[in-house]
């Protein structure tokens, strides 16, 4: 039984870092900085609406694999690397399509930034769910993955969404129609399986596969704010 204490540890744990990364994406746009209000409406949706969402639309696109393939590690590879990041991917930035979030999208970095809000609020719920599951083992195994996941799972959630984000501003500002956005919905889960291909399928070995995962978000999450950097000095 998880008692107070390790709900509030457990909850802190799994939120404080996603809300940090949050402001720290936020503030790398030095000129007409988005609002605290819908940057905060854009993290909820990721972290209620766009889990609920995820989770009904990886359930019925596993049960409709499923039923072609009866091998079991192969539904799971599947699920992990292609099911999971379509609908994961497809669900987190449509909190852009939110008018208080839509009417703030005036320049082209202004997707990337909420759409990296969103994947934020997404990683702290996973987060939880997995701390919970942590917990169960023991506080120094919950302590351990907890931190591993507030670095690699937060920033690729981040990293990923920030892409279909930036698609849809581009066509939502350039007045283009929404299959413009499609590319980068794609990039988005190719993202985002490569990285679970690294955590999940460790090759050659479990720390090298960690540590190329670490590698691969350090650079896509550096990549996206310095495209925010460059968009923003161009509006100042």
């Amino acid at each position: 039984m998880t008692t107070l204490t390790e709900w509030l540890i457990l909850l802190i744990a799994s939120f404080v870092p996603p809300l940090i990364y949050m402001v720290w994406i936020r503030n790398t746009e030095r000129c007409q900085r988005q609002s605290w209000g819908s940057v905060l409406l854009c993290f909820l949706w990721g972290a209620s609406i766009a889990v609920i969402a995820a989770l009904i639309l990886e359930i019925l696109l596993k049960i409709s694999f499923s039923a072609s393939i009866t091998d079991i590690s192969t539904v799971s590879f599947y699920t992990v690397v292609v099911i999971a990041p379509i609908a994961e991917e497809f669900t987190k930035p449509l909190a852009l399509r939110l008018k208080p979030v839509k009417r703030h999208i005036t320049e082209l970095e202004d997707g990337l930034i909420y759409g990296a809000v969103a994947g934020l609020g997404f990683s702290a719920t996973e987060n939880l769910f997995y701390g919970y599951e942590f917990f169960q083992v023991g506080f120094l195994y919950f302590l351990f993955l907890i931190i591993l996941r507030s670095i690699g799972a937060c920033l690729l959630h981040a990293s990923a969404t920030a892409l279909t984000g930036y698609g849809y501003g581009k066509s939502l500002l350039k007045h283009t129609s929404l299959l413009r956005v499609f590319p980068y919905f794609v990039l988005a889960m190719i993202v985002h399986g490569a990285y679970n291909f690294m955590v999940y399928f460790e090759l050659p070995g479990v720390i090298t596969g960690l540590f190329v995962a670490f590698i691969f978000v350090f650079i896509s999450i550096s990549l996206i704010r310095k495209k925010i950097m460059q968009l923003d000095r161009k509006t100042c």
